[in-house]
C-alpha cells in the first residue's frame, strides 16, 4: 500500500534499530535519505539494498510535490534522517504536512531521537519539558534567550560542539550563572559522555577541552 513511513535510525549505536525499521526499509519501494553517503552505510550494514533519493534541507521545497506524486501513484517511500527521528531538528515536517494535505497515509516508527535519553539521564525534572533543539544562530537568538529566562519547563537543546561553551556562557547571562545543567554528547557511542552542575561549573569544564561529537544541553527551569 502507498504510504509514507518516517523511519527513526541510529544516534550513534547499530544496535538500537528496531526489527520493525529494518522491515520497512526492505520494503519500501523508495529510501529519502538526508546524507545518501551515510545512510548507505547503515544500509549496506543490515544488508538491504534499496533504491535512494535525497531529501534535506537545501532541496525539499523543490522536490516534495514530485514525492507526493510518487506516493500518490502507489509507491511506498520511507524517510530516514542522518541520525534519529525525522522531523525532530531534521527535514520531514513539509513532506508529512504535504502527504497529509493530499489524503496520504503517514505512519511514523517509533526509535531513537537524542534528547530523551539525555533529559532522563540529566536527573532535572522530566515530567515537563520543551524541547527548543537549535537555538537562532543571530537574528532572535537574544530575543528568545530572555523570554527562556522565565521558562518554568526544563529546557531542551541541540548545539555544535564547536559553540558549546559560547552558549553555555549565554545560558549563564540570561539564566543565571548557578542554573543547575546536563550536557550529553556522543549519546550511545564509545565515547558516551554526560556532565552535570551548575551552567559556570559547565563552562569551566568545558573551556579548554577538545569537543566532538553531537551535542544535547539540559536546562532546568525557572523556580518560582
Amino acid at each position: 500500500m502507498s504510504k509514507l513511513y518516517l523511519v527513526p535510525t541510529p544516534i550513534g549505536n547499530l544496535e538500537d534499530i528496531t526489527l520493525r525499521a529494518i522491515r520497512i526499509l526492505k520494503e519500501a519501494d523508495i529510501i529519502l535519505a538526508e546524507d545518501t553517503r551515510n545512510t548507505s552505510k547503515l544500509l549496506k550494514h543490515f544488508e538491504i539494498d534499496k533504491k535512494m533519493m535525497s531529501h534535506h534541507q537545501f532541496n525539499e521545497h523543490k522536490v516534495v510535490s514530485g514525492i507526493v506524486e510518487t506516493i500518490s501513484g502507489g509507491k511506498s517511500i520511507a524517510l530516514v534522517s542522518d541520525a534519529g527521528t525525522p522531523a525532530i531538528s531534521d527535514p520531514g515536517f513539509l513532506l508529512v504536512r504535504e502527504c497529509i494535505k493530499a489524503g496520504i497515509e503517514v505512519e511514523c516508527l517509533p526509535g531513537p531521537t537524542a534528547f530523551i535519553p539525555a533529559l532522563v539521564n540529566s536527573g532535572l525534572p522530566s515530567d515537563h519539558f520543551v524541547f527548543e533543539g537549535f537555538l537562532p544562530h543571530k537574528k532572535g537568538r537574544q530575543t528568545k534567550l530572555k523570554q527562556l529566562a522565565e521558562q518554568t519547563y526544563t529546557m531542551i537543546f541541540y548545539e555544535s560542539p564547536f559553540r558549546l561553551v559560547k552558549t553555555l556562557e549565554q545560558f549563564a547571562e540570561h539564566f543565571g550563572p548557578q542554573r543547575k545543567a546536563s550536557i550529553s554528547r556522543e549519546l550511545t557511542k564509545i565515547h558516551e559522555e554526560t556532565q552535570r552542575g551548575s551552567l559556570s561549573e559547565l563552562i569551566l569544564y568545558y573551556k579548554n577541552k577538545t569537543i566532538k561529537g553531537e551535542i544535547v544541553i539540559i536546562v532546568s527551569g525557572e523556580k518560582l
